[in-house]
């Protein structure tokens, strides 16, 4: 092999090795937005990002720049990034799509959906119940939870375009939604996304559209109520 053909391998495996970071930084992002691990308004450096990721600065600043693109995050001119604290109008037009476009797909799942694939979002409807049901729920594992069942639901309806716009809702609304979630089990006790759940499998195992999606209105109503309640929205104005 020419010196040439060496360098210019060389060069190909950085590239790959710098995209593959770039991904995991990508991947981890998304994770700790959809699940509330960074709160609305909450401002943190590259480098400690890139530190908590065990990646460099370069990688985490190519996600970052990416999520920035979709709305997800805030470039801020100190080599930082914020979270964005959405306001009362942003957050309700992002639930209304979340009831046409996650309403679709349960009803898509409801007859599309496979036995393996019921039985995933069974066994993550009855761990997500235990956590209701304890004395001390663990919400971090109910936030992880929630989403399997979500998401186990949206693929199902073979639509991966729609799944992709979804968690794009996702990254958006997760901070608030799954924040509130962590820091106060009383979302959890409430009871109201352990009874949606129910219905959404028993919707699902009838294989019956309608209900689905029904079910899972009620869910998504019910966490947007009380995110309003909370005045946890930029000039929030709630309508209760």
């Amino acid at each position: 092999m020419t010196p040439a053909v060496e360098s210019g391998a060389r060069r190909s495996e950085q590239a790959a090795s710098s995209a593959g970071a770039a991904e995991r930084a990508l991947a981890h992002l998304r994770e700790m937005l959809i699940g509330g691990r960074v709160a609305p308004g909450e401002a943190v450096s590259l480098r400690t990002l890139a530190r908590a990721l065990g990646l460099s600065v370069t990688p985490v600043r190519s996600a970052v720049n990416r999520l920035a693109a979709e709305g997800a995050l805030i470039v801020l001119p100190n080599r930082a990034v914020r979270v964005p604290v959405l306001s009362a109008e942003t957050f309700r037009e992002i639930t209304t799509l979340r009831l046409l476009l996650e309403g679709y797909a349960a009803e898509r799942a409801a007859e599309l959906i496979t036995r393996t694939e019921l039985q995933a979002i069974t066994r993550a409807e009855l761990a997500f119940r235990r956590e209701y049901e304890a004395d001390r729920p663990d919400c971090d594992r109910a936030v992880q939870l929630n989403r399997l069942l979500h998401f186990t639901l949206y693929r199902a309806a073979r639509m991966p375009s729609l799944t992709a716009i979804i968690e794009g809702l996702w990254l958006r609304i997760g901070p608030v939604l799954n924040l509130d979630m962590r820091l106060d089990p009383r979302r959890l006790r409430s009871g109201t996304a352990v009874r949606a759940h129910a219905r959404l499998v028993s919707a699902l195992a009838a294989r019956d559209p309608k209900r689905a999606r029904a079910a899972l209105a009620a869910d998504i109503r019910a966490a947007a109520r009380r995110v309003e309640r909370l005045g946890l929205l930029d000039g929030h104005a709630s309508r209760d």
